[in-house]
């Protein structure tokens, strides 16, 4: 080894080994969390139901793809490292997590990236040609934009990234039974023909299998603007092209991923077109009904399709649940209904009517979900003692690997804190979970007294760098202090404080009852003391804070603490 370099790893470990010495220890253990939503209460399941979201809280912009009777869905993950979690079913209703695609430092860049950056609308597909997945999206802030990587096997891990070479997003796969193959994206119009804004068109290109490249100068505008161009349309984009009965069938989500939102269909002889849209559009949308709805479901769009397991067809998508207030805190979360294609146009069924939490599974599946290893959904619980030596698939971490500051311990997860914050648009030593519920309960032990005015430790709402509250511990004087602190616009503002003595272990507690929040601490794991009273949810909310994202949870530790006391 060259003596230069020796001498910096001995200088380094030195630093990092004082470091760990003069920082104190914070120990994270028994995780509990608890939804609490009324609907679920109020609509018990039947022997042939399911609840829909089948993926409750932050699982946006699903895409799902189908091998024999193996069903694989993806979502957008933004700067969540790893990136783009993948689940597995063999039947639509129960579900398990298989890890997440974009797992290494060398596939996803996200580490100076915002929140709502990182990665978007990936596309999941099988190629039956060559046995091959692709996963194919775009990966904004970091240079790479429009990318794919592969697989033989989705449960082992997916090649290094290879760079697209065309502009625009949320790309998708096609292979034809011809085993030709072609990428179909959103892009700008042609510079000088934009209309207004939100004017985008569908492109198609023909695909080298062989060189993991769209083929040059074979690219088609095949979708301008929408459905109808003279109604002005905007974002017209999640294209994914099908083949059924020998007709080529384009799916495209229409009007933002908001109150407009919506699914729209195409219909041509052609994977190049021209394609001609359904009289009937739009075949998905909540646009249409009052806002002040009971139980709304809302922004449905952003769906894909396959085959089912009795030979149905199934489409999943987009939705939100907003509290009683309006606020959508759970994020966009993944929704599944039945697809009529019976006709000319496949048709989500009941999808032009107000959402239920409710829909019947497909024929001849038992409903296993919170069994067996299978996801739960509903009003579930998940409960963590933290002391396994592999995390849960459901921990993350942003723009960088958890594995960088965490250390399962027997007692618990140890976080050797950084000195970035929750406010940085940098990785952050903070272990997250996705808020899946309008309202919950959630609480954490931890083992942590302070040394410096620079430590803090204790739980985050986090719903971006710029919108999130903190409550945990720090000294101040040589005395120990809970806060709680707002961050809204990037700017923060401290709620509340109250001296503690740490003579033991303290649990900490988040809970919400819609847009209410409420932040407590316990000595004793059983009665908690409130601290701060009633804050709004409003930060949490993607309204209000902007972005793409849902609220997570975090358990947060930091070196470089900047709340003022």
């Amino acid at each position: 080894m060259n003596l230069n370099v020796m001498n910096k790893k001995i200088i380094f470990s030195a630093v990092m080994l004082s470091l760990s010495t003069s920082m104190s220890a914070q120990v994270f253990s028994n995780f509990k969390y608890q939804g609490k939503d009324k609907i679920y209460d109020e609509n018990p399941l039947k022997e042939d139901e399911m609840y829909s979201p089948i993926l409750q809280g932050f699982y946006p912009d699903p895409s799902i793809t189908k091998k024999g009777n193996d069903y694989y869905l993806v979502n957008s993950s933004f700067s969540v490292f790893p990136g783009v979690p993948i689940f597995h079913s063999k039947d639509l209703v129960n579900w398990k997590q298989l890890g997440h695609v974009l797992d290494r430092p060398s596939q996803l860049k996200v580490g100076t990236a915002g929140f709502s950056e990182g990665i978007y609308a990936p596309a999941i597909r099988y190629n039956p040609y060559n046995d091959t997945f692709y996963m194919i999206t775009t990966q904004i802030a970091s240079g790479i934009g429009n990318m794919l990587v592969k697989t033989k096997d989705p449960r082992q891990s997916w090649s290094e990234v290879q760079k697209l070479n065309f502009d625009g997003i949320d790309p998708s796969l096609f292979f034809d039974d011809d085993g030709k193959a072609y990428v179909v994206h959103n892009d700008a119009p042609p510079v000088g023909t934009e209309q207004y804004s939100g004017h985008r068109v569908i492109k198609i290109w023909e695909f080298d299998l062989e060189k993991d490249q769209v083929i040059p100068n074979t690219d088609k505008i095949i979708v301008n603007g929408g459905v109808d161009l003279s109604q002005k349309p905007i974002w017209i984009e999640a294209p994914h092209l099908y083949k059924k009965d020998g007709k080529y069938f384009l799916m495209c989500a229409e009007g933002g991923t908001g109150d407009w939102h919506s699914e729209v269909i195409f219909m041509s002889d052609s994977p190049k077109g021209p394609f001609v849209p359904a009289s009937n559009n739009p075949i998905l949308t909540q646009r249409y009904f009052p806002k002040h709805r009971d139980n709304k479901v809302d922004w449905a769009g952003h769906a894909d399709l396959v085959e089912g397991p009795d030979n149905h067809h199934y489409g999943v998508f987009l939705g939100v649940r907003p509290n009683s207030k309006w606020r959508v805190n759970t994020g966009r979360e993944t929704y599944l209904l039945p697809v009529d294609w019976s006709g000319d146009f496949p048709v989500f069924e009941n999808g032009l009517l107000p959402l239920k939490a409710k829909i019947k599974m497909p024929k001849g599946v038992k409903n296993q979900t919170g069994q067996n290893g299978f996801l739960p959904n509903g009003n579930f619980s998940f409960n963590d003692k933290l002391n396994n030596e592999k995390l849960d698939f459901r921990w993350v971490a942003m723009r960088g690997p958890k594995e960088e500051f965490v250390s399962v311990t027997k007692n618990g997860v140890k976080i050797n804190a950084f000195q970035t914050n929750v406010k940085d648009k940098a990785p952050i030593s903070a272990l997250f979970v996705r808020q899946q519920h309008v309202s919950f309960e959630a609480e954490v032990r931890l083992d942590f007294k302070p040394k410096s005015e620079k430590e803090l430790s204790g739980i985050t709402c986090y719903q971006s760098e710029n919108f999130n509250y903190v409550f945990g511990i720090v000294q101040k004087n040589k005395e120990n202090f809970l806060v709680l602190e707002r961050t809204e616009k990037g700017q923060s503002k401290l709620l509340a404080t109250e001296k503690i003595k740490l003579t033991q272990p303290i649990f900490l507690q988040v809970k919400a009852d819609g847009d209410d929040y409420q932040f407590g601490y316990s000595l004793d794991g059983k009665d908690f003391r409130n601290v701060g009273n009633i804050v709004s949810g409003d930060i949490l909310s993607t309204d209000v804070a902007g972005g793409f994202s849902g609220t997570l949870i975090g358990l947060y530790s930091t070196v470089g603490n900047d709340v003022k006391l």
